[in-house]
C-alpha cells in the first residue's frame, strides 16, 4: 500500500478505502492491521477514511480520525454503496447554507434545475422552455436511453418494472437496473455528506431524505448504470446482483466518478446569487470557534456577551 499514491476526491481531499482489516490507534494516528502485516496512516492528512466490509476499528482510532478532522464513511465493498458517516472534515456550514438558500428561493432553485437538466443534452437548451417542456425532454432522452443499449446488446426492452416484495419475480434487466444504480446511489451519498450537502434538499426530487441523491444520481444514470446493466446482463444471468455490483465498481473508478461527482456538484449549485456568506469567518481554521450570530444584517461574532456593559467572552 504506497500512500504516496492515494487519489485525489478534490485538489486537497484525498481518500482511503479499508476493507477486510483491523484499524487501531497508532501513537498520534492510526494504524491498518491485515494478513499481509501493518500499515502506518497519517490521519492528520486524509480527507476521508471509507471503511468496506470485514472492517473494524478501535475507539481510540475513531477518537483520533474525528480529532484530525477526517470523516469517516461506512461503505460497501469498494464503496459502491454508502451506509452512515461519521464526524466530517470541515466545520464550516458554507455549503449546506448555500444549498438551503438555493433550495428556499423558487427563483434560484429554478435556475438550479435548468442547470441540471442542460447538464444531460449535448445541446443548449432554449432559455424560453418551461419546466414541463424540459422533463418531457428529459423522459425522451431516459427512453431512447433504454431504447439504444437494448439495440447494443440484445437483451429485450419492454419497460422500467419491479415488484419490491417479489424480486425475483422481476425480469433480469430490471433487476440489474435497480442494483445498478442502488450502487450509484451509494457514491453519490458519500460524495454529498463528504462535501458538507445534504442529501435531503433535492432541487428536481423532492420530500425524500435522499432528494438530492437522487438529482445527482440522475446526471449519470443514461451514461453509465443503464450500459452498464444491460451489458451485465446479455453476458448472462447467473449471480446477476453480484456481477453488477462489480461491474459497478470498476466502472466507478474508470470514469472517476467520486471526483467527477464532486465538480459536477459545484457546477450547478454555483449560483452567484447565493454567494452572500463570503465573508463570513472560516470556521475550518479553529475547530472550537462558535461560530457566528445570525442577524438580518449579516452574521455577528459569536462567543461574546452583547449585553451593553459587556462584550467579554461568554
Amino acid at each position: 500500500m504506497d500512500l504516496h499514491i492515494l487519489p485525489k476526491v478534490r485538489d486537497s481531499w484525498s481518500y482511503l478505502y479499508v476493507e477486510h482489516a483491523r484499524i487501531e490507534q497508532e501513537a498520534k494516528a492510526i494504524a491498518i492491521h491485515d494478513a499481509v502485516g501493518m500499515v502506518p496512516v497519517p490521519c492528520a492528512s486524509l480527507g476521508i477514511l471509507m471503511l468496506g466490509p470485514g472492517t473494524s476499528i478501535s475507539h481510540a482510532a475513531i477518537r483520533t480520525l474525528a480529532e484530525n478532522g477526517c470523516l469517516v464513511l461506512w461503505t460497501g465493498e469498494e464503496g459502491v454503496r454508502f451506509y452512515a458517516q461519521g464526524l466530517g472534515e470541515t466545520r464550516s456550514a458554507r455549503n449546506l447554507m448555500r444549498q438551503a438558500r438555493l433550495w428556499a428561493d423558487p427563483a434560484l432553485r429554478l435556475r438550479v434545475v435548468f442547470r441540471m437538466y442542460q447538464m444531460r443534452f449535448s445541446e443548449p437548451l432554449p432559455p424560453d422552455l418551461t419546466l414541463q417542456q424540459i422533463r418531457g425532454m428529459e423522459g425522451a432522452r431516459v427512453r431512447d436511453a433504454y431504447a439504444r443499449a437494448s439495440r447494443e446488446t440484445g437483451v429485450p426492452w419492454r419497460g422500467r418494472s419491479f415488484q419490491r416484495r417479489n424480486w425475483s419475480a422481476t425480469d433480469p434487466i430490471n433487476r440489474a437496473l435497480s442494483c445498478a444504480n442502488s450502487c450509484l446511489y451509494g457514491i453519490c451519498h458519500a460524495a454529498i455528506v463528504s462535501l458538507g450537502y445534504s442529501p435531503g434538499l433535492g432541487f428536481i426530487h423532492t420530500g425524500k431524505m435522499l432528494s438530492f441523491v437522487y438529482d445527482i444520481a440522475d446526471l449519470y444514470k443514461a451514461t453509465v448504470t443503464i450500459p452498464l446493466a444491460f451489458r451485465v446482463v446479455a453476458e448472462g444471468t447467473h449471480d446477476l446482483e453480484g456481477r453488477v455490483r462489480r461491474a459497478c465498481r470498476d466502472a466507478f473508478v474508470a470514469h472517476r466518478l467520486l471526483g467527477t461527482i464532486a465538480t459536477d456538484i459545484e457546477h450547478v449549485l454555483d449560483i452567484s446569487d447565493a454567494d452572500g456568506g463570503a465573508d463570513e469567518p472560516d470556521f475550518d481554521e479553529d475547530a472550537a470557534y462558535p461560530g457566528g450570530l445570525w442577524d438580518p444584517s449579516g452574521a455577528v461574532a459569536g462567543g461574546v456577551n452583547h449585553a451593553p456593559e459587556g462584550g467579554e467572552e461568554e
